[in-house]
């Protein structure tokens, strides 16, 4: 990994970028057009929303008044659990392509696992596949159950598992599970929004590098072959976030990192959602 243009190849043979950005709570309007537009000039190409986060014409606008071909970026966007079942699916990603003005989509995902929906929500996406609308398809926020549920059940397993992970969740079992199966886990909140930046690990290490606490977590993330997508309206920082390409954590500072799980989650338990 050598910067932020590089890429992984999914199972399916699709290229994604290793790094992006997440957009939950960017504003729609000028906060997220001028948010993808300071991104996409520091040379983030994976751009990651949801029709849950009410931006996605924001998105669509910003790549569309980009000067960068559409091929080079990766869009991902997701389907939400209202939204779930069969035909509701199909119609929520038209939606979404209406919104997003669109000719297809890189990446669509299932937003929650939904008991009792998500099979046929996952059906839905094997067909938006099938019929080349959109280039690969995953999952968010799966449990290892919730995946052998799908791999039992699909003809299309997922390229992508989407889950809360930090070094407080490392989901170092989930990871292991996701690898032996080919799917590539990507990480939402990589930062845990910025709640244990101070501790003093992490200050260590980024004193020793010369980087600060968040940028030594984001290349934890990618030496653990982790797509972190964290999200920042702020110029400063979405280039401070890209700056964790020149430089690679020992070993040793790999483990002392995993030594901070202490599996607390921040968001939603994935087996326990009413939402």
């Amino acid at each position: 990994m050598a910067n932020v243009f590089d890429k992984v190849k999914l199972h399916n043979g699709v290229e994604m970028p290793v790094f992006g950005l997440g957009v939950y709570k960017v504003e729609e309007g000028v906060q997220i057009e001028e948010t993808i537009q300071s991104a996409l000039d520091l040379g983030y190409r994976l751009i990651d929303t949801a029709s849950f986060y009410n931006n996605e014409e924001g998105v669509g606008r910003a790549i569309r008044n980009s000067n960068i071909p559409r091929e080079e970026l990766f869009i991902t966007t997701k389907v939400w659990n209202s939204e779930q079942g069969y035909d509701n699916t199909l119609r929520a990603f038209n939606r979404s392509m209406d919104r997003l003005g669109l000719e297809y989509l890189d990446l669509y995902l299932v937003h929650w696992p939904v008991k009792g929906v998500y099979l046929e929500t996952w059906r839905a996406l094997e067909r938006l596949y099938h019929e080349g609308r959109v280039k690969a398809i995953g999952v968010s926020n799966f449990k290892i159950h919730h995946l052998q549920d799908l791999l039992n059940h699909c003809e299309e397993k997922p390229v992508i598992n989407q889950v809360e992970l930090h070094p407080l969740l490392s989901q170092e079992e989930l990871r292991n599970y996701c690898r032996q199966n080919d799917i590539i886990v990507e990480a939402w909140s990589p930062l845990s929004r910025g709640r244990f930046l101070t501790d003093p690990i992490l200050s260590s290490i980024a004193h020793r590098y010369g980087k600060t606490s968040a940028q030594i977590i984001l290349r934890w993330h990618l030496q653990h072959e982790i797509i972190p997508i964290p999200k920042s309206v702020n110029p400063s920082r979405l280039k401070e976030n890209t700056e964790v390409f020149d430089f690679q954590l020992s070993q040793q500072e790999m483990a002392e990192i995993d030594g901070l799980n202490k599996d607390q989650r921040f968001g939603a338990d994935p087996d326990h959602i009413d939402f």
